[in-house]
């Protein structure tokens, strides 16, 4: 499975300690955990949801690596909440974290779970047609890894970027 996930150039594509500050599915010392989306728009969608980059002006400091990630076959759960918790604001944090702690004791080390800063739809993707035209409708997930992962390989798909000025409609903003 290819995936794909933004960070700042400075550092690796993945985390290696506890040290990383608390996301829906992990609260403060409950990682490493990875977070990886199944497209590109996916993941520049949750670096535009979660620094609140709303316009084209903004988006001239940023400065992103964008990291394409193999991933391999393992088994994987799909979390029980509904879907206005899995892709809610950080007031449903909580609720995701303790499911997260609910599969792990269970053995589980990866999840797929919706993508919370995608639009229905939105990860539909580009087609060309004369001119870039949207593709068909599809939803945006997201795989979440838990703990360390010293065996998975990464391209760098951009050392600094940006996402795109149109990606704005596409977010679910906080």
């Amino acid at each position: 499975m290819i995936v794909f996930r933004h960070a700042d150039p400075r550092f690796p594509f993945l985390w290696e300690t506890d040290a990383q500050p608390e996301a829906r599915w992990h609260a403060p010392g409950e990682g490493p955990v990875q977070y990886f989306a199944d497209t590109p728009d996916g993941a520049w969608a949750e670096f535009l949801r979660h620094e609140d980059i709303k316009t084209v002006a903004d988006l001239a400091t940023v400065s992103r690596a964008l990291w394409v990630v193999e991933l391999p076959d393992e088994p994987f759960e799909r979390p029980t909440l509904g879907l206005a918790v899995t892709t809610g604001d950080r007031t449903t944090y909580p609720a995701c974290q303790t499911e997260a702690r609910r599969l792990r004791a269970g053995g589980t080390r990866r999840l797929l779970a919706p993508s919370a800063a995608l639009l229905p739809g939105a990860a539909r993707g580009l087609r060309v047609d004369t001119l870039l035209v949207p593709g068909a409708d599809r939803d945006g997930t997201v795989t979440v890894v838990f703990g360390r992962r010293p065996d998975l390989v990464g391209w760098a798909a951009a050392g600094e970027g940006r996402p795109r000025p149109d990606m704005f409609p596409l977010v679910r903003y906080f």
